[in-house]
Parts: C-alpha cells; structure tokens; sequence
C-alpha cells in the first residue's frame, strides 16, 4: 500500500485556545551570567525577568526556564492554570489573547 503526496500534504486541523493564563511582558531579562561575573562567583544560570507592568517586582527564573523557552524581551513570562511556566513572543501572544 503506498501513501500518495495528497495525503501528506494536507492541511493539518486547526485548534482554536480557550485557555486562561496569567502572563507578564518582558521589559529586561539580567542574566545570572553576568551579574556573577561582577560578582566573582560560580553562576546558576538563572536570569531576572522584569515586567514592562507597572506593580510587578522583578523576579528569579531558574537556569531550567532559561535553557527550555530561550526568552526574548518583548515577549511574554507565561503562567498556566497547572502551574506549567513558558514563554511566548508578542505577536503569538497577543494574537491569541484577550486581557480579562
């Protein structure tokens, strides 16, 4: 039995997200890197994320964050119902979500 290019090439389903997330834009991120360098000490390589939000501290992002979602400023820090944490750029994000 052979598999013909038309079955290969169609389009895949399309999914539509009804998904509710807790997210923060990126303003900055300040590798660990760096700052330990300053410092004179090993790394953990971890960053701080800072919001473009007003109200929201900066915060710590563990070296695992880092290496998976490679975030980017201008993107989002991205918070699922289970706790899941990932990264989105801007236009991905604000495509696909409304602020509630």
């Amino acid at each position: 039995m052979s598999i013909s290019n038309t079955q290969i090439s169609r389009e895949m389903p399309k999914y539509k997200s009804h998904k509710i997330v807790h997210a923060l834009k990126i303003k900055a991120i300040e590798l660990d890197t760096e700052k330990a360098f300053k410092e004179d000490r090993e790394t953990d390589g971890g960053a701080i994320i800072i919001p473009i939000e007003e109200g929201y501290v900066p915060f710590k992002v563990e070296h695992a964050y880092i290496s998976k979602h490679k975030p980017q400023v201008g993107g989002y820090y991205v918070v699922y119902e289970d706790g899941y944490k990932s990264w989105s750029p801007a236009d991905a994000f604000e495509s696909g979500y409304t602020k509630v």
